[in-house]
């Protein structure tokens, strides 16, 4: 009884040295790769990486993580018009089945998703905001967006010194934020114009070479900015 009652001791013992070195491991882990991710995609500051599943020890042993999270606050997003970025807020991606080199230089996941916001004055950069002529001695200009409820976007115009909203749809295609009007104010004349007009309040963002390959999935229009999705396979985490 005394040597069955030392074994499960023993056993017990083992059992939380196990724990404590997985947890440890898995902390290490974490910190390394937040660090090779902030250097690969040339972060301003280091994204949160967190290795979900128990034991760590066993999956790395696989050369196979089973579900690791990312955050990133802050990403500049290429946007096709030469230099200028667009700011991307709270990154948040979750990666399924990571394989990682065997010096841990680089991992890819093979499926991911993730969500992400872009606030209304970083989309605001994308639309006609200098006066534009749209005909019969009018300029018009967009002054503004935000939330226009269900799922809209209010894109504020200003027409012949007139501030108008506009409820617009917000949609993806080829990895670029659309938005169209849904329909324009009935104001004297304006149906001449409609087409300019069109031109000043329907624009598109693209959104490029996001981290490790990710891919628009699609937008909503939310209370502080327009909520996107995304998601890719082979998604790079490293390297």
């Amino acid at each position: 009884m005394r040597a069955l009652r030392v074994l499960l001791i023993v056993v017990v013992i083992l059992g939380v040295l196990f724990v404590v070195v997985d947890r440890v491991a898995v902390h290490f882990a974490e910190g390394q790769a937040a660090d090779k991710l902030k250097t690969t995609e040339n972060l301003a500051s280091t994204p949160d990486v967190s290795i979900k599943g128990f034991p760590f020890l066993t999956q790395v042993a696989s050369g196979e993580l089973d579900d690791v999270e990312v955050g990133i606050k802050d990403y500049e997003a290429a946007t096709g018009r030469g230099s200028q970025k667009i700011r991307i807020d709270d990154l948040q991606a979750d990666m399924k089945g990571v394989r990682f080199s065997g010096d841990y230089s680089s991992a890819t996941a093979a499926d991911a998703t993730g969500t992400a916001t872009i606030a209304y004055d970083e989309l605001l950069k994308a639309a006609k905001s200098e006066p534009t002529d749209i005909g019969f001695g009018f300029k018009a200009r967009v002054v503004g967006l935000s939330d226009g409820g269900n799922g809209k976007i209010k894109v504020t115009v200003s027409i012949a010194g007139q501030r108008i909203p506009v409820l617009s749809s917000v949609s993806v295609t080829n990895n670029k934020v659309q938005v169209h009007a849904d329909s324009l104010p009935k104001l004297a004349g304006i149906s001449l114009l409609e087409s300019r007009i069109r031109a000043i309040t329907d624009f598109q963002q693209a959104v490029d070479q996001l981290p490790g390959g990710f891919q628009l999935d699609s937008v909503r229009a939310a209370k502080n900015g327009v909520e996107i999705t995304v998601k890719g396979s082979n998604v790079r985490l490293a390297g």
